[in-house]
């Protein structure tokens, strides 16, 4: 599963997650990020691998990252 999350800065600074998309692979992923760069505060997409039946997922990989993008993001394992 590919997923883009975006990020936009509230009241005092602080992040509220907008809905996440889902995407078709990496570069489509990718590319929906870079667009939303442009108007949000940060946008993280990011592939996980799992099961949506049990909801047993693997930690999610990071594809790319914009933004004020925090140290845990930036520690995340790379695809």
């Amino acid at each position: 599963m590919y997923v883009v999350q975006s990020f936009i800065a509230g009241k005092r600074g602080q992040l509220q997650a907008d809905s996440p998309m889902q995407a078709n692979s990496t570069s489509h992923a990718r590319s929906l990020a870079q667009r939303l760069a442009v108007r949000k505060a940060l946008v993280v997409a990011f592939q996980r691998e799992g099961d949506p039946k049990t909801g047993e997922w693997e930690d999610a990989k990071l594809i790319d990252a914009f933004g004020a993008v925090p140290d845990e993001v930036r520690e995340m394992e790379r695809i």
